[in-house]
Order: C-alpha cells, then sequence, then structure tokens
C-alpha cells in the first residue's frame, strides 16, 4: 500500500488538474503495486526552501511496504519519478527532493486492524 505525498510552493492554480489521479497511476507502474492501493496527497502553495532558496520546488515523499527498501530499487525509482515530477511540475531535477520510507505491514491501519492481518 504506497503512500504518495508532493509538497510544493507551486501554487493549486498553476498545477495540473488531474496530478494526483496522474501521480497515483504512475506511482502504480513504478511501484508495481495495483493503484487501487496507492494513496496521493498533493499540497500546493506551501513555504519551502530547496537547496537554500524558496524559487519554485517540490519535495514528494514515497512510503510503500516492500518496494523502497534498497538503494537498488530507489535509484530506479528514483529516475522514474523524476521523470514523471518534472514533466508535470515543470521544475529541473535540482529544483525536486525524493525522499522514500520502507514501512511495515503492521505499521498501516485499514479497516479496523493492521495490514499484517489482510
Amino acid at each position: 500500500m504506497p503512500f504518495l505525498e508532493l509538497d510544493t510552493n507551486l501554487p493549486a492554480g498553476g498545477l495540473p488538474p488531474a496530478l494526483a489521479q496522474d501521480l497515483c497511476v504512475a506511482a502504480a507502474d513504478i511501484l508495481g503495486k495495483p493503484a487501487e492501493r496507492v494513496n496521493v496527497t498533493v499540497r500546493s502553495g506551501l513555504p519551502m526552501v530547496v537547496a537554500g532558496t524558496a524559487e519554485p520546488c517540490a519535495q514528494l515523499l514515497v512510503s510503500s511496504i516492500g518496494v523502497v527498501g534498497s538503494a537498488e530499487q530507489n535509484q530506479r525509482h528514483s529516475a522514474r519519478f523524476f521523470d514523471v515530477l518534472t514533466a508535470q511540475l515543470g521544475l529541473g531535477p535540482e529544483r525536486i527532493v525524493i525522499r522514500f520510507y520502507p514501512l511495515e505491514p503492521w505499521q498501516i491501519g485499514k479497516n479496523r486492524t493492521v495490514m499484517t492481518f489482510l
């Protein structure tokens, strides 16, 4: 069950209308998970600084079970997420930061239990 959280200082009106849905589809493909399990949050217009400047920027947090736990995995994922984000946001790769966090099934609650028991 992947979670994507995109934070940006770009204004909401400057983002593609289907950005959250497009990120969902892209994440499903990149991470090899069904789109029905992908959760996406987009927060825009935030006060942010990346690399010492408040120029337009974005940070993506990717958390998931089993697919973001190694440097090799994340190197592949990073390249593909950068392709999506630079195209969707119109930012250069130097203005985007991606953080990967591996999750364990017991850390995600769903349907009144945790993923361990689903």
